[in-house]
């Protein structure tokens, strides 16, 4: 017997995410049915609440029992008339309320990425766990208690500290980045101070060959270097050692290995030359100093270019005052933000940057709001209209007042969005991780297997060789450059898209909108004003324009519907009517009575399907649908009385926008419930390749299906409300927002500033992330593809030469510092207009 289970799910962030979960659920055979929002999943068929449950955690989500009572459906019972999704109803609270921060110390390489990211998972109750190298921290969401993720970090062999806010994040970060950036200073000169004069003398002297007449100096400077060792790389020693409790290795395993070889062979001669051949009685005291000193410095220069690549974040962390005016009946004073309620009225002043969210009661000013929602040209606002946090007063004097303070203002949600998307992985990032989880045990094999061949197969002195062969492996392997490659390009990337009004859910979605090649565009509100005017009023059967409009006005008193607005707006000096037996007859219009007439009220579908002759309205409804107005026709008594056209002009920028997306290889389409004629009329205005009109918005996921089937990869960009189940069918939903609750936690990416320029800016700057990405990734692979082959001799046939362990070093810190210094040209990417 079939029934319906509701499940609360988990994690889920974008409508991609409720995509995966649907089609998870839906590809069981005990599942009938799957109807999935952000917050629930409403599941019919006969599978148990736990296989459900397994299904989604499958498809890496969160999921439990949300009503243990179900109740078993009849024969007669429809599926598909279980509730659906309504992202509409979404609450306003964020979506990442049960999310938590920490900040993880001793990390240096992807391999330490896995170890830190699997211990949190395996936390009960943490759903999901995003571990950033580049930025040394986690977000973990679920319901798992701080002290039992710092716990299960520190039996990795790691350090974590749990951040209440960003403030606080923000705060400790760059403590622990100074902290770690003049550690690595002081630790680098040492080492060079030490290394760079013996590998002098060394050159210089007798080639590092140990004599009789240099025993003791040798000696000597075997005991400096393992002070230094110590000193200036000892965290090298001390993390290979928890790691190697764990039975785990890392990027320090591997410097641990190569540097402490290193010393061991040359004390070894130091102290029993006589066990070695005069051939082989080498030192490589030199290589272990150098080694360390030159990481250290790579360490140094790559946490200097990590804090440059969070700018744009910090930016948006700065715009929010330490302070506010509020006004009472007492007067005027200034008290710190944290103490602003909401309710509280405030003032501001010329040059004032907002403290909260909230509307104007009072004067109007131009408010600069570029760097929340990308757009440079000033906004005039007056009483009740809304303001926002970290927006800037240019010129004027208002009164205000709060309606949304701390965690709760649109900055501060658009701050944990960025934080959030920055922590995340993309697919080509994962495979990544995947490598680099069994990297350090495959590098350690291949030193050993080379130090083998040339021990065995080798050139006298065989052990010598044997042993520069395998520190230079380790050495050069170091997987920094790999771990950092992903992380680095989404901050970055990330970050300048908030920059430019564009707010980016998840790096999957940057790589989605990466591949695009159909943008569907809603037309109300997205290609045109979404303010529609009654242009002309036509009549017929004795009825005058004026009562037309009044009683079409009547009928539309209780509708929020666009073209309602229109009709209203157009009888604002009528008296109007009460009206009974008011209803709304979906995809049609609406019915009732007022002044004892029956009226309907709607598109020509609605009128044929009652019946009512349009025939004396025939040549005018054609000839305003010919000019991209919508014909909304009226009913008295069921006869044809008026037909009002309604037009939502264009946007101002719209046609240059969408002529920028042609030139760019985008093919256009519009997805409107707009009867054929007015939709072509506008497509060939905005210069659309395909319109499918008259859809009804439960069949605009179709329209988006029906594309795919046809091999296109689709993005959906609508207001993200009533174009819900498209944006959520769409590869990548985009969503006009303006900063709207539901189009923030809907949309796979939002556009804060209602310009379709923004969905240009939003795909030029994927494509340039993931171009940043993959220039990392091969960077990353090729330096290892060829580094590690040279470090184990391969040219030694050739040109009778190997690899210096110091120039290994260098070359391992010099990759990582390029893969950061290459994601930081993100930060200064300019889409072009």
């Amino acid at each position: 017997m079939s029934r319906t289970i509701e499940l609360a799910l988990d994690g889920l962030s974008c409508g991609h995410c409720v995509k995966r979960v649907k089609e998870s659920l839906e590809q069981r055979p005990d599942v009938e049915s799957a109807e999935v929002t952000i917050e629930k999943a409403l599941v019919t068929g006969s599978a148990s609440a736990d296989d459900l449950i397994a299904t989604v955690k499958q498809a890496g989500y969160g999921a439990a029992l949300s009503h243990p009572k179900t109740e078993p459906l009849t024969e007669s019972t429809n599926p598909s008339e279980a509730p659906t999704a309504v992202f509409c109803e979404l609450p306003a609270a964020d979506v990442d309320d049960d999310s938590q921060q920490l900040l993880i110390g001793g990390m240096s390489c992807a391999s330490c990425v896995t170890r830190v990211q699997n211990a949190l998972q395996r936390v009960p109750g943490v759903s999901q766990a995003r571990v950033n190298l580049a930025e040394r921290t986690a977000l973990v969401t679920g319901s798992a208690p701080a002290s039992a993720l710092v716990k299960s970090v520190e039996d990795a062999g790691y350090s974590a500290e749990a951040i209440e806010n960003d403030a606080e994040r923000r705060e400790r970060q760059q403590q622990t980045a100074r902290a770690a950036i003049a550690r690595f200073r002081w630790q680098a000169i040492l080492a060079l101070a030490v290394g760079i004069p013996v590998m002098i003398w060394g050159m210089m002297g007798d080639n590092m060959m140990l004599s009789a007449d240099n025993h003791a100096a040798w000696l000597g400077i075997g005991l400096l270097t393992l002070f230094v060792m110590i000193i200036a790389g000892g965290h090298f020693y001390r993390s290979a050692w928890k790691s190697l409790l764990n039975r785990s290795a890392t990027m320090d395993t591997l410097v641990a290995l190569g540097t402490g070889a290193a010393w061991l062979y040359s004390i070894a001669v130091n102290l029993w030359p006589q066990l070695f051949p005069a051939a082989a009685r080498h030192l490589y005291y030199e290589a272990s100093t150098m080694i360390i000193g030159l990481i250290n410095l790579g360490h140094m220069l790559e946490a200097r270019a990590r804090a440059r690549s969070s700018s744009a974040l910090e930016r948006l962390l700065d715009l929010t005052p330490p302070t506010a005016r509020i006004v009472t009946d007492d007067g005027e004073r200034v008290v710190p933000l944290a103490e602003v309620g909401v309710g509280m009225t405030l003032r501001l002043a010329t040059g004032d940057r907002v403290p909260v969210d909230g509307d104007i009661i009072q004067g109007d000013a131009w408010f600069d709001e570029a760097m929340l929602t990308g757009e440079p040209v000033p906004q005039q606002k007056g009483v009740d209209q809304p303001i926002h946090a970290g927006t800037t007063v240019q010129d004027g004097s208002v009164l205000f007042r709060a309606s949304r303070t701390g965690s709760h203002t649109t900055l501060a949600r658009i701050i944990r969005l960025v934080r959030q998307a920055q922590s995340s992985k993309p697919e080509i990032g994962q495979l990544a991780d995947r490598i680099s989880a069994v990297f350090v045990p495959v590098v350690v094999l291949i030193a050993l297997v080379a130090a083998a061949v040339w021990y065995f197969l080798g050139p006298a002195p065989q052990a010598a060789y044997a042993l520069a062969v395998a520190t230079t492996v380790l050495i050069i392997a170091c997987p920094c450059a790999l771990g950092l490659a992903t992380p680095m390009s989404i901050i970055s990337g990330v970050g300048r898209a908030a920059e430019f009004g564009v707010l980016v859910r998840d790096a999957d979605a940057l790589e989605r909108a990466s591949a695009l090649d159909t943008l569907v565009f809603d037309k109300t509100g997205t290609l045109t004003e979404g303010k529609p005017q009654v242009t002309a009023v036509e009549t017929a059967g004795g009825v005058d324009a004026a009562q037309a409009l009044r009683l079409a006005a009547a009928l539309e008193q209780g509708s929020s519907h666009p073209l309602a607005r229109a009709i209203r707006e157009k009888a604002a000096d009528a008296t109007l009517a009460q009206v009974d037996d008011f209803r709304t007859l979906r995809g049609l219009g609406v019915s009732g009575n007022a002044e004892g007439h029956a009226l309907l009220l709607g598109n020509r579908a609605l009128l044929m399907e009652q019946g009512i002759d349009c025939a004396s309205l025939e040549a005018r409804i054609e000839a305003h649908a010919a000019q991209g107005a919508t014909p909304v026709l009226l009913a008295v008594d069921g006869q044809a009385a008026a037909l009002f056209a309604v037009r939502d002009p264009l946007r101002a920028d719209s046609v240059a926008a969408l002529e920028r997306l042609h030139g760019e290889g985008y093919r256009l389409v519009m997805l409107t419930g707009d009867n054929p004629t007015t939709a072509a009329a506008i497509a060939k205005e905005a210069g659309i390749d395909e319109v499918i009109a008259g859809v009804l918005p439960d069949g605009k996921a179709d329209a988006i299906k029906s594309l795919q089937k046809q091999g296109h990869y689709v993005a959906m960009v609508g207001d993200g409300i009533n174009d819900a189940p498209a944006l959520a069918q769409a590869e990548v939903g985009i969503a006009m927002g303006g900063g709207s609750d539901v189009a923030i936690e809907t949309a796979a990416i939002t556009l804060m500033r209602h310009s379709l320029a923004g969905v240009a800016d939003a795909l030029a700057i994927s494509r340039a992330t993931l171009r940043n990405m993959k220039q990392n990734l091969f960077g990353a692979f090729i330096y290892n593809a060829f580094g590690i082959p040279i470090a184990a001799g391969i040219l030694w046939p050739l040109t009778g030469t190997l690899l210096n362990p110091v120039v290994a070093g260098a070359a391992m810190a010099l990759s990582s510092i390029t893969v950061v210094s290459n994601a930081n040209r993100l930060l200064r990417f300019t889409p072009k207009a």
